[in-house]
């Protein structure tokens, strides 16, 4: 019996084998025949509403899945849609007779930075001052959606649906405790008051440094939401029912849609059929069967002949995501990937100016000043720079900002946390607890140095702490000398201390106000171009034919963004606090990890609402499995 297992076991081997290798050769020669294909063909347009079923998260640049590992483990990414395409395919609209109305689906929206919600809505607004209605639907609308919403002519609301304003804040994970249970040493080198990145793994509770910033930067953003959100809405009361929705909630007797109905949040309260058959009237009706109640336009077909312009002479450069060492794929800023974007861009085109797009909260000290490095050597050759923050330009961030001759925020970005950090766990106490001790002999005060296993030395301690402060001074002196101020004052205004972009502009953190199309604009003035006539050309990496038809054939499938989207207010909250869970462990695990001085500021994220930095989909049930196998421990 245990031979012809052990045979059965061999068949199964190799057949599995066998599969493998057939799909592998399949998509070889696939890639091969989209790779000998022509240009991408025009996409023809029917007329109808775009359809803009945002069902995943808005970001500055989306990542590129793993094919191989998109195939084998059967499930798509989580859509992630690109801000620059849905502002520039919103504009085209605007102006194609074809497009009758914006339709908006918000029922599987997931997030994104406010800046970029405050710019899609700037859109939104043009296609209304173009006289062409914008509808928005949803089941729940939070933070995120309402803010797109509220920029809209109607607004519907399922019947068993409603309006949950919560406004930046909340609870973080404090891991202390727990390592001191087990017995987990971190040694922690840091330089700033409000660099509070680090507190999770050495307090219990927030510090009174950390709260303070911590309340000011969560208070003028949500003052620029109510702002925004009131103007685009003003028949709506916004504010009063953010600030007491009780009243008004025990007034419908807990009916969350009459409430909202009451409040002058919404227009309509309506079930999908009756708001598709709202859009049939303007749209009208639909040729496909299978799709909405309505002549749709989708997003994406529409976006593929109507993006935005890609031919021009000012170069922007992206840098979004953590900031790492080596490389790394699009959504996450790899030193190296960038760097070589950059010189080889540099080498083929004639570029007149240069525009960096910053969205990173920063990361490796190392690889941020790869990115500096090369973005001031292109300065250096007489080309200006222009830095555009999006979201959030934090820290390492920050850091390759100071390589720009200009550089522009939004109000609600979040930028500075100037300060630097390096954690470094040791388990001399975990080993202790299960009886294991350690003992050698050493030459030099630090030789075996850094000893996670028995221990770091005070010398080692010392010397990293000198290393850390070192390069805290350079950071100083990189922002005193970009920003024309004494470096006794960026300390004063540093020491990890995050601000929103308004306060930034004040402090002379930034010179301007303003969103890319300024930082273009005034690249090209600096450039001696006239600003109407510049154009972009991206300085991105290209997605290879094979990765872009299995990112499209995965797409096809259901989205878990929409499958996982619930109707209600108690399913959609509890998606909510799941994606932040899984972004406080990720934290957790990147501090654990170390590895590396980082400027790096991890409450950043958290703060901006866009996506988990590890990107969305890809290591959540990792992280889900490092905090079991540490409570596994624990028991």
């Amino acid at each position: 019996m245990t031979f012809v297992k052990a045979v059965w076991r061999f068949i199964v081997g190799v057949k599995d084998v066998l599969v493998l290798c057939f799909l592998l050769l399949f998509f070889a020669a696939l890639y091969a025949l989209l790779s000998l294909a022509p240009g991408e063909r025009p996409v023809r347009t029917s007329e109808g509403a775009l359809f803009v079923d945002l069902d995943g998260y808005l970001v500055e640049q989306p990542e590129t899945a793993d094919p191989v590992g998109a195939i084998l483990g059967g499930e798509a990414p989580v859509k992630q849609y690109r801000l620059r395409d849905v502002i520039a395919t919103l504009d085209a609209a605007r102006a194609d007779p074809k497009v009758k109305a914006v339709v908006l689906d918000l029922d599987s929206f997931l997030g994104g930075g406010q800046a970029g919600l405050i710019n899609v809505g700037a859109a939104l607004d043009r296609v209304r001052a173009a006289k062409k209605p914008v509808l928005a639907y949803g089941t729940i609308y939070d933070d995120h959606s309402y803010l797109l919403a509220a920029h809209s002519t109607e607004i519907w609301l399922n019947p068993l649906g409603g309006v949950a304003l919560t406004g930046p804040g909340g609870s973080n994970l404090y891991f202390k405790g727990l390592l001191d249970k087990l017995g987990i040493t971190m040694n922690i080198y840091r330089v700033g008051t409000f660099k509070s990145a680090v507190e999770p793994l050495m307090r219990t509770e927030q510090s009174p440094e950390a709260r303070q910033a911590a309340q000011a930067l969560a208070s003028a953003l949500w003052s620029q939401w109510r702002e925004n959100a009131a103007k685009a809405r003003p028949t709506g009361q916004i504010a009063a029912y953010a600030a007491s929705p009780l009243p008004i909630i025990e007034g419908t007797r807990g009916d969350l849609s009459a409430a909202a109905l009451r409040a002058g949040l919404v227009d309509k309260i309506g079930n999908r059929q009756d708001f598709e058959a709202r859009v049939a009237t303007l749209a009208g009706e639909s040729p496909d069967p299978e799709g909405p109640g309505f002549a749709a336009i989708p997003l994406d077909r529409y976006a593929r002949s109507h993006g935005a312009p890609d031919d021009g002479d000012i170069g922007v450069l992206t840098v979004a995501g953590d900031i790492v060492d080596g490389e790394a794929g699009p959504g996450t800023a790899g030193g190296e990937s960038i760097a070589m974007l950059l010189e080889d861009a540099l080498a083929k085109k004639d570029l007149k100016a240069l525009v960096v797009r910053v969205d990173s909260p920063g990361g490796s000290v190392v690889a941020s000043e790869r990115i500096r490095g090369v973005i001031a050597d292109a300065r250096a050759q007489g080309l200006p720079v222009v830095v555009s923050m999006a979201n959030v330009a934090a820290s390492g961030g920050y850091w390759v900002a100071t390589a720009s001759d200009m550089i522009f925020a939004e109000p609600s970005t979040i930028t500075g946390s100037i300060g630097v950090f390096g954690v470094l766990p040791s388990f001399q106490g975990l080993l202790s607890k299960m009886g294991i001790t350690t003992d050698g002999v050493r030459t030099t005060p630090l030789s075996g140095q850094p000893d996670l296993l028995g221990g770091v030395s005070p010398e080692f301690s010392r010397v990293t702490q000198m290393a850390v402060e070192d390069i805290y001074r350079r950071f100083l002196a990189l922002v005193s000398h970009a920003r024309k101020m004494p470096a006794d004052r960026v300390d004063r205004i540093a020491q990890g201390r995050v601000w929103d972009g308004g306060a930034a502009h004040q402090l002379g953190l930034v010179d301007r106000l303003g969103g890319l199309d300024d930082a273009i604009a005034a690249a090209a003035k600096l450039a001696k171009l006239d600003p109407a006539t510049a154009r972009p050309y991206y300085i991105e990496p290209k997605a290879d034919p094979f990765t872009a038809f299995v990112t499209q054939m995965l797409e096809s499938e259901e989205n878990p963004a929409s499958a996982s989207a619930s109707g209600d207010l108690l399913g959609h909250e509890a998606r909510v606090r799941r994606t932040q869970l899984l972004r406080a462990l990720q934290s957790a695990r990147s501090l654990g990890e170390g590895g590396s001085v980082q400027a790096l500021c991890l409450e950043c994220a958290a703060s901006s609402g866009i996506a988990p930095s590890a990107g969305p989909g890809r290591r959540a049930t990792n992280d889900v499995g490092f905090l079991a196998s540490l409570l596994r421990i624990l028991q």
